[in-house]
């Protein structure tokens, strides 16, 4: 249980979720990498090589060291990326990327603590051109992430500007906790990673997803809850059951099949006509 709905005479409380295999089933960042190949930011060789990437995180997780070399290549790979390209090929395959791997449960989850009256934030190592519109389509209130350097001409210069991981990820949360007035002691935080022990410590409900063999031990060893996600479902299949269409969404949809009615019979018309 997710306890009571927020009193507004306290201070407010937040709900902090990784990404990567807490919200969605796969690397939000290489998941894109094919889209990337297709865009020509990358060669035939580094898609193959963010695939195995992606398969053995998958299997195994990451741990510190791996993370670190996932950091390293990925920096040196996205060097002389241009930044707008980079939004653009996100924009235009988001959809059809993320929309099947976020897990159902987790969705559920967001929509539970938005009703309680609890912000949702989302809070990745993935960069940021990647997490906020992620965040957008699950409708969280703010998103960290990591943030890449980017020059005068546009694009990675492949620096990092702001790395969001292990205990810089609880140092966002409490600088959010201090800017947005959370109370640390009531807000929840749900991630996979034992890399990501230093954000769960940091508030009062933490929860282990889909954790690697670290994490639940330390769980276990907490008795902190230890949740199993396993269901990706595509948002909007599941919207109807969450979110009824409104009256003038249903007027919109109404207005839609008469216009689309009256183009049928009018070419049907129009064809009748020319032939006779």
């Amino acid at each position: 249980m997710l306890g009571p709905v927020e009193n507004h005479s306290l201070p407010r409380t937040a709900a902090f979720f990784d990404l990567d295999k807490t919200v969605i089933a796969k690397s939000s960042t290489l998941t894109f990498s094919k889209s990337f190949y297709q865009g020509g930011l990358i060669n035939r060789r580094a898609a193959l090589r963010t695939a195995y990437t992606q398969f053995v995180f998958l299997v195994g997780g990451a741990d510190h060291d791996q993370m670190e070399r996932m950091r390293s290549y990925l920096s040196s790979l996205c060097r002389g990326w241009n930044v707008r390209q980079v939004k653009e090929i996100v924009a235009e395959t988001l959809h059809d990327l993320i929309d099947p791997i976020i897990y159902d449960e987790a969705a559920s989850l967001i929509e539970e603590h938005h009703a309680a009256g609890r912000d949702v934030v989302i809070v990745s190592t993935s960069g940021a051109e990647v997490v906020e519109p992620i965040g957008e389509l699950l409708g969280a209130d703010r998103v960290v992430a990591t943030r890449m350097v980017v020059g005068e001409d546009g694009c990675y210069t492949g620096e990092v500007e702001y790395y969001a991981y292990g205990p810089t990820k609880a140092e966002a949360v409490k600088e959010l906790a201090a800017t947005e007035g959370y109370d640390l002691a009531r807000c929840y935080a749900y991630s996979d990673s034992a890399t990501d022990l230093p954000m769960l410590e940091a508030v009062g409900h933490p929860a282990a997803v889909n954790p690697d063999r670290t994490l639940r031990k330390e769980a276990q060893a907490r008795e902190w809850p230890v949740l199993d996600f396993h269901r990706p479902v595509r948002l909007k299949q599941r919207l109807p059951r969450f979110r009824p269409p409104t009256p003038a969404l249903l007027a919109a949809a109404a207005f839609g099949a008469v216009a689309a009615a009256g183009l049928v019979w009018y070419s049907s018309r129009r064809r009748s006509l020319t032939s006779s």
